[in-house]
């Protein structure tokens, strides 16, 4: 009967798994099926010229495409140092009555809706960055005429956006980053205390090496929501068809165009070009998700779990 029962079991995982493989292939190929006008009618080009004029009846995302580059290189500079952190803290140095209570906090993060984090950049964050941050830096003599910063303050800017993706990532990065520390065998931070060397030599020179190809695929886990993230950046990036550098300039993202322009989207290849938007983020998501997902798994297999 034991048997009978691990059979049919083991055929409904199969067949689960093939489910969520039929339903990732199927949302991919209508996509596909979508974007083919936009992608006959521009080809290449909709990946290389600078224009998006609903107007003129041209499209090119190459300016959204560098600005979900853009927010999220910035958000990674700012989470990763932060995450990694919260990490080594809540599994090295943390005692143990501080240690659920404060993962518990930190992972509460990422159950706060977006467009709530939206709302919190709106009311809050820009308000505060336009007083203390962008607009002492701009009257600065030394800073305002420094590449990154020679923009008028803004406030919905690629700087508010890449904070607001910065707190949104950091919950997504601790937690898988926790799990990868605690797989660390503790027969190595034990060999490294009996030759002499300290609990920062430990977790410097012993855990984060071992641990590194986890830690990535936590970042690129991070980078692919990051990537995605769209109703938040919409409503803080200013959403402006167009990439400058300065931090201080208003931009948009792949998600956060598709999210303001897709129910004004009335011809056939205005939507089409939309849709393009949308099956090339699905593919780089897919790409960044699943290198990431093959980096944590190797991690965790290569180490033992530590209690």
């Amino acid at each position: 009967m034991s048997r009978k029962v691990d059979g049919f079991y083991n055929w409904l995982l199969f067949l689960a798994s093939i489910f969520v493989m039929v339903l990732i292939l199927s949302i991919i190929f209508e996509l596909y099926l979508q974007s083919k006008v936009s992608i006959h009618t521009f080809g290449a080009n909709f990946f290389k010229s600078s224009d998006w004029d609903p107007v003129q009846q041209t499209y090119s995302i190459k300016p959204f495409v560098l600005g979900t580059l853009y927010t999220s290189f910035w958000a990674l500079l700012v989470a990763v140092p932060l995450s990694v952190a919260a990490a080594v803290f809540l599994v090295e140095v943390a005692p143990n009555w501080i240690r659920t209570p404060l993962g518990f906090l930190i992972e509460l993060l990422a159950a706060i809706p977006s467009v709530v984090y939206g709302l919190w950049g709106m009311l809050v964050l820009i308000p505060w960055l336009v007083a203390h941050v962008e607009t002492p830096i701009s009257n600065s003599k030394t800073w305002g005429s420094f590449f990154l910063f020679n923009a008028a303050p803004n406030g919905n800017d690629f700087m508010a956006a890449s904070l607001i993706l910065a707190i949104m990532i950091v919950p997504i990065i601790t937690g898988i980053g926790r799990d990868i520390l605690r797989a660390v065998p503790n027969s190595l931070r034990d060999g490294s205390f009996a030759l002499g060397a300290t609990q920062w030599e430990t977790i410097w020179r012993v855990v984060l090496p071992r641990a590194r190809a986890g830690l990535i695929g936590a970042v690129m886990l991070g980078l692919g929501r990051a990537l995605g993230e769209t109703m938040a950046v919409t409503m803080v990036i200013g959403n402006a068809p167009e990439f400058h550098l300065p931090l201080f300039s208003a931009g948009s993202t792949m998600a956060s165009v598709i999210a303001n322009e897709f129910s004004e989207a009335t011809l056939d290849l205005y939507r089409s070009a939309l849709m393009e938007i949308g099956f090339s983020l699905l593919v780089i998501a897919l790409i960044v998700n699943g290198c990431a997902r093959m980096l944590v798994g190797w991690s965790v297999r290569s180490g033992g779990r530590r209690s």
